[in-house]
């Protein structure tokens, strides 16, 4: 774990340097992949590593779990509250259509403030955006569209979900941090696997080795295939 842990770090580092900037501006959510990112991009940056906590009403043991890795590993860290914003782009958006949609309509507009918020550090200070996203939420679409998709890097994009919960023991995570069930925050009592219908185990496996139930292969492939549109810049004709 070590040696990936420092392969990652080298990475980052490298992908700054090509790009001329400066350091690195990550969102920083409480939750696993944020943090061991975080901690990862303190490796690569001592100085110009900045976490940002964009709390739009989000859960409060979520930002007390960010706030704990900030201080356990020394992150500088600013906090940006969203709430008005939010509020205020609610309501200049048409509310007439189907009420079924609205839901996820409206937190993927939090995820889509904290894209603009971070790129807004990003052109301030010369520095890259860093996404949190592993592979296993990457290969099923499981992230939001020029929301916590929309970044410049992705260290943990080669990485399925154990890996990470691996490297976040290796690197000393807060143990609340890595036992807590994933969630994206996106309304009270979400969590990543209720929303996918499967569990990340589930996915890992399947994701590592093409081994799973009928049923599950024919989810996960039509989750890829949905999706596909995420991963790909925009289409545009072939003539």
């Amino acid at each position: 774990m070590e040696e990936l842990a420092d392969r990652i770090t080298a990475w980052i580092g490298e992908k700054v340097a090509e790009a001329r900037c400066k350091g690195v501006v990550f969102g920083l959510s409480g939750g696993l992949d944020s943090s061991v990112v975080g901690v990862l991009c303190k490796r690569a940056f001592p100085d110009n590593a900045l976490a940002v906590i964009m709390p739009c009403y989000s859960d409060e043991t979520d930002i007390a779990h960010a706030q704990a890795v900030v201080q356990k590993f020394q992150i500088p860290m600013t906090t940006i509250a969203l709430e008005g914003a939010f509020d205020s782009l609610l309501k200049v958006l048409p509310d007439e259509y189907d009420p079924a949609t609205k839901k996820l309509a409206e937190a993927n507009v939090k995820v889509r403030l904290r894209m603009v918020t971070l790129y807004y550090l990003a052109n301030r200070l010369c520095y890259l955006v860093v996404g949190t996203s592993n592979r296993s939420e990457l290969s099923v679409g499981y992230f939001t569209k020029y929301g916590d998709g929309g970044v410049d890097i992705m260290p943990l994009g080669n990485l399925v979900k154990r890996q990470v919960r691996q490297l976040a023991i290796h690197l000393g995570i807060p143990e609340e941090i890595i036992a807590k069930p994933p969630s994206a925050g996106l309304w009270a009592g979400q969590t990543d696997e209720r929303e996918m219908g499967i569990t990340y185990q589930e996915l890992d496996r399947y994701l590592a080795s093409g081994e799973a139930e009928a049923e599950l292969k024919r989810r996960v492939d039509a989750m890829v295939e949905g999706s596909a549109h995420k991963r790909s810049t925009p289409a545009i004709p072939p003539f």
